[in-house]
């Protein structure tokens, strides 16, 4: 099936409707580069990035690679990419650099576009084929590297290529942290139809300006953020990194209507002192959660202390965004409903569906929401599953329609055969005030399969111990769930992502075993 490029669900499309309608509006601001772009502007940019494609030989269809971090440019060359029919292949320059090579060698990109002054990523240009530009950078009367050769073009509106919906749209890369990264192969019919229901299902709208952190490397981050924005004509407010410091100043100075977040920002932002006595961002209609699942009790302490609403989403790398509340339609602990381009079941291990209420395994089913797709090591695209696909999740749907996500399925600890949620013990323990962060993993034991084990980040300036934790546990759990052991930690670790990382802290607690 194939669109023309003026099909009102296009990048070029919604580019050259929010230069037609609202030129001077602003498209994006780069917050640390201190730099705007409007519609007009980027939709102009948009042009003579793809003109600079077409003189240099690239056709749709054809790979591009982007290694940048979170800026202006990085989002003109990704939009103009799209708007080509290209498939875009955006890297985190922060990833594991020692993959950077195999990853590049499997893309076989037609260009590569980097950042300067990134040695892992320079190196690698002897070794890795292709045409290697410097991204550079842009301003209004021509910019240097890369946007220096685009600014010798005509930046008025031509016809851009046919875009078969069939064609690989974007290639992205899961972060490498604790396995081999993989390459993520989404197509146009599957990243273009995800974008309108995602940004609805958050309420967005042509006013709304929204401010986003995360790496727009990331599928998640490119919809909501990137393309939503773009889809709507609203306002994207783009900073490089997550910073507990600045993020009401950012929020406040810019009239930020939506903000982006995880559970790990939005406990940062409660825990650090500084940021308490903000009664709330006078603009601000939501933060949005996703990444993981996010605490009830995490999320009831966030809004008390700032009167702002969190609303949950929730996604798949592999699909993108499969659910999204706003402030008018969320639910207590829910990442809201499935958005109607996604089929959700919830299943046993069986593959029977279960009912109303139900803990199993979430399932996508359907085309294309259940097919996955990855770039291997050898360049060739496989199909891991097509028709239905788990998520690795586990959650429930309610009578009301709302999905629920208790965990991750290989986060479940299994003890003596009976099944225990981390999420429900961490629940329990953020109910004591002095704690900061909590995680619960399972860990071998010799009889019972898994043992209990708690890590606890303890707030700033408060002393707990082993024995007040496990009391209370005592007071709201069953006997099989409490803790054989509490350990305490300066800081829990991270993924590249802001998700907890449980594997980490079984290791830890493995190496505290052998050191004792």
């Amino acid at each position: 099936m194939t669109d023309s490029a003026l099909n009102d669900a296009t990048v070029s499309a919604w580019l050259a409707r929010n230069a037609r309608d609202t030129p001077d509006k602003l498209a994006i601001r780069s917050i640390e580069q201190n730099k705007d772009i409007t519609h007009g502007e980027l939709f102009g940019l948009a042009n003579r990035i793809g003109r600079y494609f077409e003189a240099q030989g690239i056709r749709p269809n054809d790979r591009i690679a982007l290694l940048s971090s979170n800026s202006i440019e990085h989002l003109a060359v990704y939009l103009a990419s799209l708007a080509y029919g290209c498939t875009i292949c955006t890297i985190h320059v922060e990833m594991n650099a020692s993959y950077f090579e195999d990853i590049l060698n499997a893309i076989n990109a037609k260009i590569v576009l980097c950042e300067a002054n990134q040695p892992d990523i320079e190196a690698l240009s002897d070794k890795v084929p292709g045409d290697w530009q410097t991204l550079g950078t842009w301003d209004v009367d021509g910019g240097t590297g890369a946007f220096e050769a685009f600014a010798v073009f005509d930046d008025s509106a031509g016809k851009w290529p046919l875009v078969d919906r069939t064609d690989d749209a974007s290639i992205f890369y899961t972060s490498g942290t604790s396995s081999r990264p993989k390459g993520v192969v989404c197509s146009y019919a599957e990243l273009f139809d995800n974008v309108l229901p995602i940004a609805n299902a958050f309420g967005m709208n042509a006013e709304d300006r929204i401010l986003d952190f995360r790496s727009m490397n990331w599928m998640s981050a490119q919809v909501l953020s990137a393309l939503s924005p773009i889809a709507k004509g609203a306002t994207l407010l783009l900073a490089r990194k997550f910073s507990a410091s600045r993020f009401f100043d950012w929020a406040n100075e810019n009239n930020a209507t939506i903000a982006a977040g995880n559970p790990t920002t939005l406990n940062m932002l409660v825990n650090r002192e500084a940021s308490r006595g903000h009664n709330a961002s006078p603009c601000m209609r939501f933060i949005t959660s996703s990444s993981a699942p996010l605490l009830v009790s995490e999320w009831q302490r966030f809004e008390e202390t700032f009167g702002i609403h969190v609303c949950q989403g929730y996604g798949a790398s592999e699909v993108g965004w499969i659910a999204g509340s706003n402030e008018n339609s969320r639910k207590l602990g829910s990442v809201g409903r499935p958005v109607p381009y996604q089929q959700v079941t919830i299943v046993d291990p069986d593959g029977k569906q279960l009912r109303t209420d139900e803990i199993g395994a979430i399932q996508l089913n359907g085309n294309p929401a259940g097919r996955y797709r990855y770039l291997g090591e050898d360049g060739e695209i496989y199909v891991n599953a097509e028709g239905s696909a788990l998520t690795g999740d586990l959650g429930f749907i309610d009578s009301d329609g709302y999905l629920f996500v208790t965990g991750r399925e290989k986060d479940l600890i299994i003890r003596g055969g009976v099944n225990i949620s981390p999420l429900e013990i961490d629940n329990i323990v953020l109910q004591i005030p002095k704690v900061a962060e909590v995680a619960t993993v399972g860990v071998p034991d010799a009889i019972y399969g898994e043992q209990v084990v708690v890590f606890v980040e303890v707030k700033t300036g408060a002393t707990l111990s082993a024995r007040e934790i496990i009391a209370h546990c005592e007071k709201h759990l069953a006997d099989f769930k409490l803790p054989r052991d509490v350990l305490f930690r300066d800081e829990l670790p991270k993924t590249s992502r802001g998700k907890m990382d449980r594997n980490a802290l079984v290791e830890d607690w493995k190496s505290s075993q052998t050191a004792a």
